[in-house]
Order: structure tokens, then C-alpha cells, then sequence
């Protein structure tokens, strides 16, 4: 059964938790260091839960969740606190782990127009490294600070939880508190999933975890409610159970893990070893909103709004920071709308393909990309000129006029100098020309296209079409 199945109405809630950007760990002075490659290195007495150790909370990651959470318009606590959350498993070696439960530093908010539950703050478990019938553990991640963002169950495709995960990365990026990269684990997702053949109503939820891909985020839901749905199809709804999923990326199906766990499974009670938290005495949240920086969907409107440019070419920009800085000052070179889409045009198709076909190009100065946008707008070079000048100024800084110069690519506009190779085109193409004057406009373009021939491809395209029709009456 297709998603689209207006009979079974999807929910789907998502929970994210996200790595921050600290220099040590959740409660410790241990470096947090997401790249390093050798094993238990970034590891001390408290984050290996050593009898006698006590933690202290990292201030800049109480810090880092707050921006979270004004830049989602959510609602602050005053009072906050940490809690223990109990539960045996290998890679968390106190047999609990400091999170919080009653009193998250974040509740509220909204991402794309999605309500969002809570966001609160807890520390990672360590790495579970399995190596043939062995498990090893790697505990440097062990205490890393990690965030977890609850949305409300109001989301109701696939492609919308995608959507909103991919815009959440963005986010934290742009806050530069994460950077959120799932291949390494910076990011995981986990989805709450449940369709009901009633619009108001929930069915039995299943949590899909560890999604560690966009891609694996949209196939996974996908595949929860057409499996859900089959068995609504075939009577056998009493088999969909509360439980905990996993995702099989080769098999691209969800597998059962274990029977979900509630929150008393987990006793929750207050972390006895930290202080409870005024954050409104502890952080100047009338300033920290003043310093949030543009974020995705203020810069999308801007742009839409400054530059006028395809929302296709916005998203480019708003993936791409740097490039959007770049093509700003490019813009602001140009100070003109219709040379600002051009070069648009060729940044986020020709520069970009460029890109990706060869890892060296660079960024040429914008003086340099704003001279050759010029010269293609008013009509001096050809575009396939301006491709062939970019993809000589991506690699060396060149003058764009004297790359042209140097190798005849000016496009000649004057009409005097054209009208003889025009004639002679003219006379040599009789029955294009006849079938042009009996009414066929499109026969134009072949004489267009032999006149720029004869030109050695200096011809201006459009001075030549404008020439022949005037010769043509």
C-alpha cells in the first residue's frame, strides 16, 4: 500500500539527538573529539564512572541548547535540573545516564511549521565496535554532550520528516553548536510511527532507531506504514505492538529490536550530584537572542526578496554558506537584478557542476566573475564563451576581457561588418529562405546558426537574427 492511502492516516513523531561543539565533554575536562581514530584515549575517571568521581556540568553546552532554542522560538526554563535515567547496557558504564526529564532546558517551539515538544540536554554513551563474535567498546564519545529535540506527532509524511530533519541540520549549523553530520554520527534520528483509519486518532506507535541518513529517514517511515497498513488490510492490526525497530539499510526494511520501554522502566529520579539551574539568572537571554545569527529561513526570504533569484538557486545558497557570501558580493559588484540572475544562473549550474567534476576549482575573485557576467549580459561573448572562461578563472586568476581577447571569443556587434556574411548566407540558402518567407519563423534559426559558422563563432546570435529579419522583408 502507497503512503498516499487517504484510508490510513500516518502520524509520525520524530526524536533528533545531535553531538555539540564543545572543547570537553558533557561533565568532564576529557577532550570532545568527534575525529579521533584511536580507541579510549579522550576517557578520565568520571566518564568512565570510577567509584568517588563526580561531574560538573559543561556551562557552554547548557549555552549551546539555549540558542537551539530561541532560534526555534521555543520557551526557555528558568528552573532546570538533570536527572538519571537507569538502564544496563554495555556502553554506559555508571548504569545510568544523565539526562533530563521533568524539566528540559527547552520546551516548545516550532521548525517549518511543526510544533516541537522539548529540547533537553544528556550525555552520549560510549561506541560499540562488534568484530566478529567479539563487541568492543570505544568510550571516548562516552559524555559527549548530546541534544535531543522532541517533535510533537503532527508530522504526517515521510518526505516531511526528512524535510524537517534536513532543515534542523541546518540549524544547528548555521548556530554553529553542531555540526551535525550524520555519516559520522554527529546526528541521529529516531522515528515514532503509527497510521489509524481515523484522522483524530493515534494507532499503536513504533520507534524506528538510529536512522542514520536522510535517505534512510524517508525509507524507513515509508516502509513502517505500508507494512502497518498491509496489516490493517488483512485484519491483523492486533499485530502491530509498541516495540523498538531497527533498519535494515541492505534489506531496506525495519526489523523488531525489543518491546518499547515506557519512562518508569527507566526511574527516572534527580541526578543527586548536580546543582539544580537558574538559567535566567546564568545567561542573558535578551542578548543571546540579539546575537543569533541569520538563520535558513530568514536568509531564503531575503534572498527571494534582495536578489529575485529561482527558489532552486536559494537552496544552493542557503547548503552552502560560503558560496552565499561569495555570490553576495558578486550581486553587490553587479547591482543589477537581471546580470544578478544570470550570474545565478551560471554559479549554481556551471560553477557548481565544476565543482563537483573537479574537486580543485576555487572561487575567482568576484571582481573577476562579476566582469565575465557583464560581458555575457551585454552580449560580448557567447555562452558558450562565458562556460569556457569560467572553467579557465575557477583554476587561475585571469581576466575574463583578456581571456577573450587573447582567444577571439569577443563577439562581433557590429551590424556593418555583419551584413556581408549575412548576404552571403542569404544568397546561398534560397530555399531556407523561401521556406522562411512562406511562413515557417522557425527557419530563421538555420541561417542563424550558418552565418555564426561563417563567422568563426564571433557573430553575436542575436544582432544576426535581428540583421536577418530586417534583410529578409
Amino acid at each position: 500500500m502507497a503512503e498516499e492511502n487517504k484510508k490510513y492516516y500516518p502520524t509520525i513523531g520524530l526524536e533528533i539527538h545531535a553531538e555539540l561543539n564543545t572543547n570537553t565533554k558533557m561533565f568532564c575536562g576529557c577532550k570532545n573529539d568527534p575525529d579521533e581514530e584511536k580507541p579510549n584515549v579522550n576517557i578520565c575517571p568520571v566518564c568512565m564512572a570510577h567509584p568517588g568521581s563526580l561531574p560538573v556540568a559543561n556551562k557552554k553546552a547548557i549555552e549551546n541548547v539555549i540558542k537551539v532554542g530561541l532560534a526555534l522560538d521555543g520557551n526557555i526554563a528558568d528552573f532546570s535540573e538533570f536527572d538519571r535515567k537507569n538502564y544496563f547496557y554495555p556502553d554506559i558504564p555508571k548504569g545510568y545516564q544523565i539526562s533530563q526529564y521533568k524539566y528540559p532546558i527547552v520546551s516548545g517551539g516550532k521548525l517549518l511549521g511543526f510544533d516541537i515538544t522539548r529540547i533537553h540536554l544528556e550525555e552520549d554513551t560510549a561506541n560499540n565496535k562488534h568484530v566478529g563474535e567479539s563487541s568492543l567498546i570505544d568510550f571516548n564519545r562516552s559524555g559527549v554532550p548530546l541534544m535531543e529535540l522532541v517533535t510533537e506527532p503532527v508530522i504526517h509524511s515521510a518526505l516531511d520528516a526528512s524535510k524537517f530533519a534536513r532543515e534542523l541540520q541546518l540549524v544547528l549549523r548555521y548556530l554553529e553548536v553542531s555540526e551535525a553530520n550524520m555519516e559520522k554520527g554527529e546526528m541521529r534520528v529516531e522515528a515514532n510511527i503509527s497510521i489509524s483509519p481515523e484522522p483524530d486518532k493515534l494507532g499503536t506507535k513504533v520507534e524506528v532507531k538510529n536512522l542514520n541518513s536522510f535517505r534512510s529517514v524517508e525509507r524507513a517511515i515509508k516502509f513502517e506504514i505500508d507494512r502497518m497498513t498491509e496489516l490493517y488490510e488483512s485484519g491483523k492490526s492486533n499485530e502491530i505492538v509498541q516495540e523498538t525497530r531497527g533498519w535494515d539499510e541492505s534489506k531496506q526494511q525495519t526489523f523488531s529490536q525489543r518491546k518499547k520501554e515506557g519512562s518508569a522502566d527507566y526511574r527516572y529520579f534527580p541526578e543527586p550530584d548536580l546543582p539544580k539551574m537558574k538559567l535566567h539568572e546564568a545567561f542573558d537571554l535578551e542578548q543571546m537572542k540579539k546575537d543569533l545569527p541569520e538563520l535558513p529561513a530568514q536568509k531564503r526570504a531575503r534572498h527571494k526578496k534582495d536578489f529575485e533569484i529561482k527558489d532552486e538557486d536559494i537552496e544552493v545558497y542557503v547548503n552552502d554558506p560560503a558560496l552565499s557570501s561569495w555570490f553576495e558580493e558578486v550581486a553587490k559588484i553587479l547591482n543589477d537584478t537581471e546580470a544578478t540572475k544570470l550570474a545565478s544562473n551560471y554559479i549554481t549550474s556551471d560553477y557548481v557542476g565544476l565543482k563537483k567534476t573537479n574537486g580543485d576549482v576555487k572561487l575567482p575573485k568576484p571582481d573577476n566573475f562579476a566582469e565575465l557576467i557583464k560581458m555575457a549580459k551585454d552580449g560580448h561573448i557567447s555562452s558558450r564563451a562565458t562556460k569556457d572562461i569560467l572553467g579557465r578563472i575557477v583554476i587561475n586568476e585571469e581576466s575574463p576581457r583578456k581571456i577573450a581577447e587573447e582567444n577571439n571569443l569577443l563577439q562581433k556587434n557590429d551590424e556593418g561588418a555583419l551584413k556581408p556574411i549575412i548576404q552571403k548566407i542569404i544568397s546561398e540558402n534560397s530555399e531556407v529562405v523561401a521556406s522562411y518567407k512562406g511562413g515557417k519563423e522557425n527557419a530563421i534559426m538555420s541561417l542563424v546558426g550558418k552565418a555564426v559558422k561563417e563567422s568563426n563563432g564571433s557573430a553575436n546570435p542575436q544582432v544576426v537574427i535581428k540583421l536577418l529579419k530586417e534583410m529578409l522583408k
